[in-house]
């Protein structure tokens, strides 16, 4: 888009934008999303940036009123396979937190000078900006919905030291930690969770979202012991465990269905609640939810493409917004990719990693690869649970999907269902043909989609 075209955006103040970029007014030192309710600044007053990181690297902070960092992320970044779409992902699953800039590097397989040089060149900011950027959500996250102390926050947050986080909340919220809690959402009265009852949660996504056929989904696949879906249709709950960088979770998602056509939600969120045993992992919880439910996604796009082909319309029209989930955790999905649902739960009874606290039909996390590879070594499970323990087969934000795809099938046992299963959900790419179905090349590049129009409707109809 060109900035005549983004201006257009804002003036009608457009939503299926935001997150594609974000615009600053010179006059007031604010940022905003497309959408913005404010008045519309006038042209020759606005600058627009490719990430919220941009524009606080700009001198600009956060409108108080639309909230710009908690949009959803750009579906760019999950649909592209190169350097820069495969960074934006490391660094949303924070790598750069954990890693630095270097391990990030290493993992892309790139100096730290290329890969400083191709974002700042993309997206006006180079990997410590963009990771500073969430660590400053993050906090208000935690500051907002929590009663957690504010040193433990600017820790928790990634942040090095408690002067750097109250540094950065002035810097991109002009204002305080202290200041900034008080001024969440609902007031001194807002509801807050502590580290027992979990982190209540908005998970934001743009345009229509078909909530029933992902439930549906989840529903279908749930390996016992690490997931449950309760509830009755149209008011349900997703629970699961979640092995994490420092610690473990156990999570909830609500289904919430909305009045739009087709009978789906239209933009808003999905409500959550997110119990941690450690608060670092906040942000990696969060985006691999994401990638379960696939809230980055542009339906707008999706649906456009997909609506122009006569096979596909009414599909399309039926279920407007239809997502494709992904996977809260690569390995375990490749794993019940390969050995199904049955097999995946008896697994996690013999080799899962039992909860201290079993939370309801929650007993255990599902076990590591090396563990099964150690458990299992013959046949194909074993195989893939070495390559996966190895770092044969890399299956994290960051892989080279067609790399992924080359050592998965190297593999005994991996049949091309697999193979396409494992890079479709592990993987989160989103043109992916499924064997055996028929997906013409020109559906592109949105074949995971189709496909996952042509499932449900096979579903509906039986």
């Amino acid at each position: 888009m060109d900035e005549d075209t983004r201006y257009e955006a804002v003036r009608s103040r457009d939503g299926r934008f935001d997150g594609a970029f974000f615009f600053a007014v010179r006059t007031t030192g604010i940022y905003c999303r497309p959408s913005c309710p404010a008045v519309t600044p006038k042209r020759h007053n606005v600058r627009f940036f490719r990430t919220a990181a941009a524009a606080q690297g700009s001198g600009f902070r956060a409108c108080r009123r639309c909230r710009p960092d908690a949009v959803p992320g750009s579906a760019e970044w999950n649909a592209r396979a190169d350097v820069v779409g495969r960074a934006v992902r490391l660094i949303g699953d924070g790598v750069v937190d954990r890693e630095g800039v270097g391990g990030l590097a290493d993992r892309l397989g790139y100096s730290t000078r290329q890969v400083q040089r191709q974002l700042t060149a993309e997206l006006g900011a180079g990997p410590v900006a963009l990771a500073r950027a969430q660590r400053a959500h993050t906090a208000r996250v935690l500051l907002q919905t929590t009663e957690l102390p504010v040193t433990r926050i600017a820790f928790a947050s990634g942040f090095a030291s408690v002067r750097q986080f109250n540094d950065t909340v002035r810097a991109v919220y002009a204002t305080t930690p202290s200041r900034l809690r008080e001024t969440a959402p609902g007031g001194r009265d807002a509801r807050r969770g502590s580290p027992a009852a979990g982190i209540p949660l908005r998970l934001a996504h743009r345009g229509p979202y078909q909530a029933g056929p992902v439930f549906d989904l989840l529903a279908r696949e749930a390996v016992p012991g690490v997931e449950e879906v309760t509830g009755v249709p149209g008011a349900r709950t997703y629970r699961r465990t979640l092995r994490l960088p420092y610690g473990h979770a156990v999570v909830a998602v609500e289904e919430r269905t909305g009045a739009a056509a087709g009978g789906a939600r239209p933009g808003g969120w999905l409500d959550a609640r997110l119990r941690l045993t450690d608060p670092r992992d906040l942000t990696t919880a969060v985006q691999r939810l994401r990638r379960l439910f696939d809230l980055d996604a542009d339906p707008y796009a999706v649906d456009e493409r997909l609506s122009a082909h006569p096979r596909l319309a009414p599909l399309v029209a039926a279920r407007p917004g239809l997502r494709a989930p992904g996977a809260a955790d690569p390995a375990e999905a490749a794993v019940r990719a390969l050995v199904g649902t049955g097999a995946a739960a008896t697994l996690v009874q013999r080799y899962g990693t039992a909860l201290d606290a079993p939370a309801g039909g929650l007993t255990h996390l599902f076990p590591e690869p090396a563990v099964l590879a150690g458990a299992e070594p013959d046949g194909g499970l074993g195989a893939l649970a070495a390559a996966l323990a190895d770092g044969v087969v890399r299956l994290d934000p960051g892989a080279d999907r067609a790399d992924a795809e080359a050592a998965l099938r190297a593999l005994p046992g991996m049949r091309p269902r697999v193979v396409a299963e494992i890079r479709a959900r592990a993987l989160g790419d989103p043109d992916v043909a499924a064997p055996g179905l028929d997906v013409p090349e020109d559906w592109r590049p949105w074949r995971t989609y189709a496909v996952r129009h042509l499932l449900t409707e096979a579903e509906r109809a039986r």
